[in-house]
């Protein structure tokens, strides 16, 4: 059993639960990770603890005073509070503009109604809060990371947490989300806590069915639980979703309509998809063929991504018997195929880049431990190119006022999608991680389901079970 199983199997409750413990469960979990976090914490070297600290409060006020002389608009957080507005006060939720550019809303309606509350408060305490808010989502969204791997040690995970919390800020997704008071870090959390917990839960996948029901793209991973064999999770995301558009069509009924049949569909609405905000598959294709309709070759390449990175989830998913992070593999080559084939990923939806980060750090720091590691350094070769690449900034850098998103010249293509590029090479990595586990554990190649029990007794299941998986 690896690391993760048997955390997996700690946290699960023991066999499957009735309908109302698997509820209660479900709705005291926030309850139950930060109790979780709180005894880590107690266990941590007291050390390592302070001096973590103290490095994760030096970065948040060099980030605070980096903030009050960039400014931060917070333009989205002004949006989500104009549609609460809309809907509190009866008004067309999909008419509205709010700021200097003119933007309106693009979520659906169960969306705009979880923002009423953002109506209750002032701007000015809005900023703060949602700003500690998003910080206190890192923290979760690093806790997290760290149970999908596996890694550090219990005792060790809420230094990380604190350093993740403190410098994370300077990654470039996680930067803007604050900069813009983004919901994404909610997002990734919600995803990321569905999927840690334990396949046999019966409400796994609520949580992701939420989510689509905020923002549409983390659909994708009720596909990927129905293609890992996650049958009733799947079903209850699909359950989940569902549900919130039923309660958008009873209390909104006009703005559900309208949402449904006409604005999802008004790509004009969400924004252009040559600039270099948008980091997708079909932002990048875009840009290359210098226009603003990448039309047939970005949707095939956006096609053939999502089959092959689909793929390529399915599989280290099936190869948890022979590698101790096939399922981090598996997570985080879903998450990273959503945010490619999406026709627009602006660079704050990558924020799935911290579990990415922690999982190159992991296998890193594997192969640090192992004999003759001095001679090997292909992870941390990986994880600091990742790194870099997440921390650069590149696609601000370089020219892209006015009209010049279109007309960027060949040396500024790979600056201007450094995501895309980053995300396609991360699938190339997983697979390649994947098949050499596999290999090196004497899997085949691609697991298969074993023969059934013939009548002469011959071909038992047994028989052909791995080693690992008996």
């Amino acid at each position: 059993m690896t690391t993760v199983q048997a955390e997996r199997a700690t946290s699960s409750g023991g066999p499957e639960q009735s309908p109302v413990q698997a509820w209660k469960r479900a709705l005291t979990a926030p309850a139950r990770l930060l109790a979780d976090i709180t005894a880590a914490l107690r266990a941590a070297p007291r050390r390592q603890l302070r001096t973590a600290t103290a490095i994760a409060l030096v970065s948040l006020l060099g980030y605070a005073i980096v903030r009050h002389f960039v400014g931060t608009s917070m333009v989205d957080m002004l949006v989500y509070r104009a549609e609460g507005a809309a809907v509190a006060h009866g008004q067309d939720l999909y008419a509205l503009r709010v700021t200097k550019w003119d933007l309106p809303a693009t979520y659906p309606p169960f969306a705009a109604m979880l923002f009423v509350p953002t109506t209750w408060f002032g701007i000015p305490f809005l900023r703060v809060a949602v700003t500690v808010g998003n910080l206190l989502l890192l923290a979760t969204l690093a806790h997290l990371s760290f149970k999908l791997v596996g890694w550090p040690r219990r005792e060790l995970r809420p230094i990380g947490v604190i350093l993740i919390t403190g410098l994370g800020v300077w990654l470039e997704p996680v930067f803007t989300t604050l900069r813009y008071g983004q919901i994404n870090l909610a997002l990734a959390c919600l995803i990321l806590w569905d999927l840690t917990r334990p396949d046999h839960a019966r409400t796994k996948g609520i949580a992701i069915g939420l989510a689509a029901g905020i923002k549409l793209t983390p659909g994708l991973f009720a596909v990927y639980l129905l293609i890992t064999g996650r049958i009733r999770a799947a079903l209850v995301a699909a359950g989940a979703f569902l549900g919130t558009f039923l309660i958008g069509a009873l209390v909104l009924p006009d703005a559900t309509w309208g949402f449904w049949t006409k604005y999802l569909f008004d790509s004009t609405r969400v924004g252009k998809t040559v600039i270099v905000d948008n980091q997708s598959l079909s932002g990048m294709a875009a840009r290359l063929l210098h226009t603003e309709h990448p039309g047939l070759p970005a949707t095939a390449l956006a096609a053939l991504v999502a089959v092959g990175g689909l793929a390529i989830a399915a599989w280290a998913h099936r190869s948890a018997h022979w590698s101790p992070r096939a399922e981090a593999w598996s997570v985080c080559a879903a998450a990273v195929t959503a945010v490619l084939i999406s026709p627009i990923s602006w660079t704050h939806h990558w924020v799935w880049c911290v579990p990415m980060l922690v999982l190159l750090a992991a296998e890193a720091a594997h192969e640090r431990s192992r004999p003759g590691a001095g001679r090997r350094h292909r992870w941390r070769i990986v994880f600091g190119l990742t790194l870099l690449g997440f921390l650069s900034f590149a696609m601000w850098i370089i020219p892209h006022k006015g009209d010049l998103d279109q007309k960027l010249p060949a040396l500024s293509q790979a600056p201007a999608s450094v995501y895309p590029l980053l995300g396609l090479c991360f699938l190339a990595v997983a697979a390649v991680s994947v098949h050499s586990r596999r290999r090196a554990a004497g899997a085949p190649p691609v697991r298969l389901p074993a023969p059934r029990t013939g009548p002469d007794g011959l071909g038992s299941a047994d028989t052909q079970k791995a080693p690992a998986a008996r």
